[in-house]
């Protein structure tokens, strides 16, 4: 099991691991940014950003909640690929996307990234976001991990695109998920959230503790 984490850590293309200050500042300074159909990246093309944007509200649709890109997940991951990422890791993160993007445009016969909808997103995460096996996901951590050290040491890597489409897939629900809950109004509002922490009980009934939510945070 330690092995298999550890691979999986490895794989982890956006490379956040803790809520670290830069992060949780980055994640503030999106806040208060324009709607995803104006907006326009700082890293990523306007059609990349386009598709990124509507794949996250696919992850994380509007219900009784609010989307992804109400929560501005889209200008946090475009910002923190800009001014955090090393730009070997940006450099892969792009190779992945790219081949994501080549595979929904291929699927729905469109043309543009700016021409996709939801329904022509869904079959592409439901294909690279459905659970493996242990032995799968090791196979699969194992490749990106051979990538990324061909890649550190000047060489030149290979990596299946299935492979790097389900990184990519994994990887932007994972940071998607982690900026979503990491923002002030999710925190506070949805989440179950104790700005002065009191009594630590580490084995209570979560129904009886928060009303069934998660803690925010």
């Amino acid at each position: 099991m330690e092995r298999r984490s550890a691979l999986k850590n490895m794989g982890l293309a956006f490379g956040y691991a803790v809520a670290t200050p830069t992060l949780l500042s980055l994640l503030q300074s999106c806040k208060d940014k324009p709607a995803f159909a104006e907006w326009t990246p700082n890293f990523l093309s306007k059609e990349q950003g386009y598709a990124m944007a509507q794949t996250l509200d696919v992850i994380l649709p509007k219900t009784d909640t609010p989307s992804a890109t109400e929560m501005n997940v889209h200008t946090f991951i475009d910002a923190y690929l800009d001014e955090v990422m090393p730009l070997e890791q940006r450099d892969f993160v792009i190779m992945k996307m790219n081949k994501f993007y080549d595979k929904v445009l291929a699927d729905s016969g469109k043309e543009s990234l700016m021409d996709i909808e939801p329904a022509d997103i869904e079959p592409a995460l439901q294909t690279y976001l459905r659970k493996r096996s242990d032995e799968e996901e090791d196979a699969h951590s194992e490749a990106i991990m051979a990538y990324t050290e061909a890649i550190r040491e000047g060489g030149e890597g290979s990596l299946d695109d299935d492979i790097a489409r389900f990184s990519f897939a994994n990887d932007l629900r994972d940071l998607g998920t982690w900026a979503y809950k990491s923002s002030e109004y999710i925190g506070e509002e949805v989440l179950a959230y104790a700005p002065i922490p009191g009594e630590y009980i580490p084995c209570g009934d979560l129904e009886t503790l928060t009303g069934g939510k998660a803690w925010s945070l």
